[in-house]
């Protein structure tokens, strides 16, 4: 779940460092206060303390930002994506460069969706959450979980169809 969590922080932040902060502390907060729940409710409640650090981070960010461009201060480019098939030394050399391209596109067009529709695609997509429990994860309706998604779905496919079948 560790390895999920940062994934998605990351998809979102942009940021190797600001993922692995607001995974742990996810993590924190979830061993604090619900040590004493059942096992099997902590997978709901990290994932709802997780997507709430995250719109945490967007509201700071989103605030940064402002103040950055106020005062003429711009960010630096961050490298992403290509550390993702690390694990893939068997591939050929096209074909793993290929995927890489494929990995990078895929993050940018993800990291470019809204917030909400990239929280509801990443929950349903990498966490398996059906339409209820990423409903209950976010605090939403199933109604805005499926409009979210959709939406999300049409945008990456439009994004990606050089990338994927």
């Amino acid at each position: 779940m560790e390895r999920r969590a940062y994934r998605m922080a990351f998809i979102a932040t942009g940021d190797e460092d600001e993922a692995v902060d607001i995974v742990q502390d996810a993590m924190i907060k979830l061993s604090t206060k619900y040590a004493a729940k059942n096992e099997t409710d902590w997978p709901p409640l990290f994932q709802t303390i997780l997507q709430s650090r995250i719109k945490d981070w967007y509201r700071r960010h989103k605030v940064k930002s402002g103040v950055m461009r106020l005062f003429g201060i711009g960010e630096a480019e961050q490298e992403h994506g290509a550390d993702a098939f690390a694990g893939y030394q068997h591939e050929q050399p096209d074909q793993r460069l290929q995927q890489i391209q494929s990995m990078t596109k895929l993050d940018t067009a993800l990291r470019e969706l809204p917030l909400r529709q990239q929280q509801v695609f990443l929950l349903r997509e990498m966490e398996g959450l059906d339409v209820k429990q990423a409903a209950a994860v976010l605090g939403i309706s199933a109604g805005s979980i499926k409009t979210h998604y959709s939406r999300a779905v049409h945008t990456l496919r439009e994004q990606l169809e050089g990338h994927w079948p």
